[in-house]
């Protein structure tokens, strides 16, 4: 009797060694303010990237690839959500105005600054099929990523920003006290990674290594400053501080892309890369994209994303199909054999198939963002359609080389054919009044789907004499972005 019950108590271990082999484990790289060329494998003449850019070689890389949002917290949500941002309301930083009252023609959108505790994130539902998860860096969306399907978390706090900057003290971010005075918390988040990694190595595990680089303060890493300074200046790139910072991505991503070769499970590993948003205007530089983050033309919004899948997507290949942030949701469901959430609509598609190969025609699908809020301008400007802020509240649709802006303090309409004016330099809205009025339907076809919320009402602050006096003022110069 004792025989047979040892058989069975090894076949039932042999079974779930076979069943958690099949599972590919999930190493999803996300980025904070990280622009659309921001790595060498996008053009970057100024910051190395070699580890990213042999991870991108190896896998797919997609040069249409867009963030949900312009800016952090709803970008964030949109991906953990597979949800639009009219759905989780989510739409800025905070829920309070941004920029000056008098500036302001209508009321903002407060909308919520949590992700409500009943929408199940893709962390939920992948940790519930037996995979180990975890977070490590930036959470922005409550003040505690653990209910939301994470048995770990380093760092994760309601903050954007890194907890006091790059360098110790890190107050009240779980897992940051008490680290030595020259410690880099990229370097350490990185170090985190590579050791939950190797704890884990003999189950399905998920990673989403969520770095708050590069987002501000420009806070450089103190050993490397020499080397980029000493380095001559690129035509796109030249800032030394956001240099650092991305080669210390870069460097821990070489040391967790070493550990997953010693440890064997490399061809067993997905690797995503992937940014919340465009990159941060007056440090780097998206070009020929127009605007960066904040602004709803392509360089706030279109980043890097990449996709290596060991014996599933063909190495050294690249897409032009659009593709979203909320498209992740259902992608990572297809991978590893989760389930999908019930009676929770979910806006995106799964990407597998385009991942391997097969025949799928994405290409004509609409896009959508909604940002019915107000963002501010940089103390320098320039790429955006207003100096006094970077985006005012507005919709916009994407379908197949057509992209069409809708403002709605002014009813301003902007048309632009991104395959032939990827700069966003040429407003066809005027001269091509058909296309325009199309893709306004489908626009207000979606928001009317979705409950959006389109700002109409006046804000009682506005001061149309102080703004225009305020326009005058600023001074257009060049900006990174």
């Amino acid at each position: 009797m004792r025989i047979e019950r040892l058989a069975v108590i090894a076949l039932t271990v042999l079974t779930a060694a076979s069943a958690y082999a099949s599972k590919p484990n999930i190493l999803f790289i996300f980025l904070d303010d990280f622009g659309w060329r921001d790595t060498g494998y996008m053009g970057s003449d100024f910051y190395e990237t070699p580890h990213l850019d042999r991870l991108a070689s190896e896998g797919k890389v997609f040069t249409n690839a867009y963030s949900a949002s312009a800016n952090c917290a709803p970008a964030r949500a949109s991906l953990l959500s597979g949800q639009y941002t009219p759905r989780h309301r989510i739409y800025n930083v905070g829920r309070g105005p941004r920029g000056k009252d008098a500036y302001r023609r209508l009321q903002h959108e407060p909308g919520v600054d949590t992700l409500d505790w009943g929408i199940k994130t893709w962390a939920h539902q992948i940790q519930a099929t037996g995979y180990r998860t975890a977070l490590m860096g930036k959470w922005h969306l409550s003040s505690d990523p653990l209910p939301y399907g994470f048995d770990i978390n380093i760092g994760g706090t309601h903050s954007g920003s890194p907890p006091r900057g790059y360098y110790p003290p890190h107050p009240n971010a779980p897992g940051l006290q008490g680290l030595p005075d020259d410690s880099y918390l990229t370097d350490y988040l990185n170090d985190q990674a590579d050791q939950f990694i190797r704890d884990n190595k003999d189950r399905p595990w998920l990673l989403y290594l969520t770095h708050f680089a590069v987002h501000t303060p420009l806070d450089a890493k103190r050993e490397l400053v020499a080397k980029y300074e000493n380095k001559p200046k690129g035509e796109l790139h030249d800032h030394v501080a956001m240099a650092t910072m991305v080669q210390s991505v870069d460097d821990g991503v070489g040391k967790i892309r070493s550990t997953l070769e010693e440890l064997g499970i490399e061809k067993n590993t997905i690797v995503i890369f992937f940014s919340d948003n465009g990159g941060y205007g007056p440090a780097t530089d998206m070009h020929p994209l127009k605007g960066y983050k904040g602004t709803y033309y392509e360089g706030g919004i279109r980043v890097p994303f990449f996709v290596k899948w060991p014996g599933v997507v063909e190495p050294g290949t690249e897409s032009e199909t659009p593709i979203i942030g909320v498209d992740i949701y259902p992608t990572l469901m297809e991978m590893t054999g989760a389930s999908y959430p019930s009676n929770q609509p979910l806006d995106g598609v799964s990407l597998v198939p385009l991942l391997k190969g097969e025949p799928v025609d994405l290409a004509e699908r609409p896009l959508y963002w909604h940002f019915p809020a107000y963002l501010q301008s940089y103390a320098v400007t320039d790429e955006q359609r207003d100096i006094l802020f970077r985006s005012r509240p507005c919709s916009i649709i994407r379908v197949g080389d057509w992209k069409l802006h809708q403002y709605f303090e002014s009813g301003d309409l902007e048309l632009y054919n991104l395959r032939l004016d990827i700069g966003e330099e040429r407003n066809l809205s005027e001269s091509m009044p058909e296309k325009t009025r199309e893709l306004l339907a489908q626009l207000n076809e979606w928001r009317k789907r979705l409950n959006a919320p389109v700002n109409s009402e006046p804000n009682p602050k506005f001061d149309e004499a102080l703004e225009a006096e305020a326009r005058k003022g600023k001074v257009r110069t060049r900006a990174k972005g």
